[in-house]
């Protein structure tokens, strides 16, 4: 009897020592990087929102501001490129943007056609969530920041032009930026931040937009005959979705559902909401009446200022971004005129002149993760500042020279004619009304 109590008492105290011994193993394994569920499943949501932002929400928002001639081809700016990026990010694009870094400069070919980019964490980038998945939320950024030029050039621009323009500038401009960014690059090496975008993806389709409105240059009558939008509600509905959408977009640059990614919704909410009254008022001041149109670019430009500096800024600084931005954004579109450029759709000065102060801000007011100049850090402010700076050089020469290439082979512009008929039919054979 005893001897058998001394068998059980020994198997209770081996199965204790193995149960702990097995705990031990599983947390050394728990420090090698491994997929959390959670993590995964906002991370695919926020690329649906962003792709939400897209289409229909950028689709909408531009097409009700064109005149009705144009709507689908607008709309068909939006939607193509969306299909055009998807390809070429999965080609070549995220291998240049996030692939093993070179010198700094570009990502290496290594990852070309996802070889290596599978259901394993990225330890490099999100290490939480499969590669796979952190590569298509990259798409729908590197998708989304080239549709935004095309409001600068809408009415005008030639299709095949586009197509083109949209392929070549996405590998030449937006993967170079991001990976010196967010893919280890010099910048990045630097400490420069940016959130989800203010430099790489607002200050370079916001100024690489303002080159495309000059070279092109203005629409037929334009500053001699009324522009009108034909579809206030339509655009008005795109803001709805934008601003939806832009949860995913800054709430997903987290790279995981957590802490981060809760400041990042607060600050997003918070700056579009002040970034809509504050253009409205300056409006109100300015023309004597808010309008609809008023109130849905100061959200939009809300949006774009507080994206660098969603993840690192409290609810009462993203107010601040917010309020600055709309009274700024509107002096810029009002200054539009006055400088005689044709920006048909307001880019350059909601997202360019949105995401430079962004920048700039997050150099100012960063104090969750990084500190700015006015939380004791100057350095940060001035890194910010070299940022901004190098992001519109560059993308203001490379856009030009693509620019310059496609204007000499196939042209840039459709035909006076295409023009006045408008180009759902010149382009596109289809009318939008009967």
């Amino acid at each position: 009897m005893i001897f058998k109590m001394l068998i059980q008492v020994s198997l209770v105290f081996g199965m204790v020592i193995g149960m702990g011994a097995w705990s031990v193993v599983l947390a050394q394994e728990g420090s090698v990087p491994t997929i959390d569920t959670g993590d995964t499943a906002w991370m695919l949501m926020s690329s649906a929102l962003v792709l939400c932002m897209m289409l229909p929400g950028l689709a909408l928002f531009y097409g009700g501001l064109v005149r009705s001639k144009n709507v689908l081809g607008t709309i068909m700016h939006t939607a193509v490129i969306l299909c055009l990026i998807s390809l070429v990010w999965v080609i070549c694009g995220y291998s240049l943007a996030f692939g093993p870094d070179v010198g700094g400069v570009t990502g290496s070919l290594a990852w070309m056609g996802l070889q290596g980019v599978g259901m394993e964490p990225s330890p490099d980038y999100a290490s939480t969530v499969p590669h796979q998945v952190f590569m298509i939320f990259q798409l729908m950024f590197a998708a989304i920041t080239v549709a935004l030029i095309t409001g600068a050039v809408a009415e005008r621009m030639n299709f095949k032009a586009l197509l083109v323009f949209s392929v070549v500038w996405s590998l030449c401009i937006y993967s170079p930026l991001a990976h010196w960014v967010w893919g280890g690059g010099w910048l990045s090496q630097m400490g420069a931040l940016d959130w989800a975008g203010g430099a790489v993806i607002h200050i370079s389709s916001g100024f690489g937009a303002l080159v495309c409105a000059m070279m092109l240059g203005p629409r037929k009558g334009f500053g001699k005959e009324p522009m009108p939008p034909h579809n206030l509600p339509m655009t008005v509905l795109g803001t709805g979705l934008l601003w939806f959408g832009w949860f995913g977009f800054n709430g997903g640059s987290a790279m995981g559902a957590n802490g981060a990614a809760g400041v990042a919704f607060v600050a997003t909410h918070i700056a579009a909401a002040a970034g809509g009254i504050s253009w409205m008022v300056a409006e109100w001041v300015h023309r004597g009446k808010p309008t609809v149109l008023g109130l849905a670019s100061g959200i939009i430009a809300g949006l774009a200022t507080i994206t660098p500096a969603a993840g690192f800024v409290g609810p009462m600084s993203a107010m601040i971004f917010g309020l600055v931005a709309g009274m700024v954004c509107y002096a810029a579109v009002v200054w539009k005129m006055k400088l005689g450029y044709d920006d048909s759709l307001d880019v350059v000065g909601i997202h360019g002149v949105g995401g430079f102060m962004g920048i700039l801000g997050t150099g100012l007011f960063a104090s969750i993760g990084a500190t700015g100049l006015f939380f004791g850090n100057a350095e940060l402010f001035g890194i910010q500042v070299f940022l901004a700076l190098v992001t519109l050089a560059f993308s203001v020469v490379g856009t030009y020279i693509i620019l310059k290439v496609i204007d000499l082979t196939i042209g840039l512009r459709v035909s006076p004619e295409d023009e006045q008929m408008g180009l759902d039919l010149s382009q596109h054979s289809e009318r939008a009304y009967s």
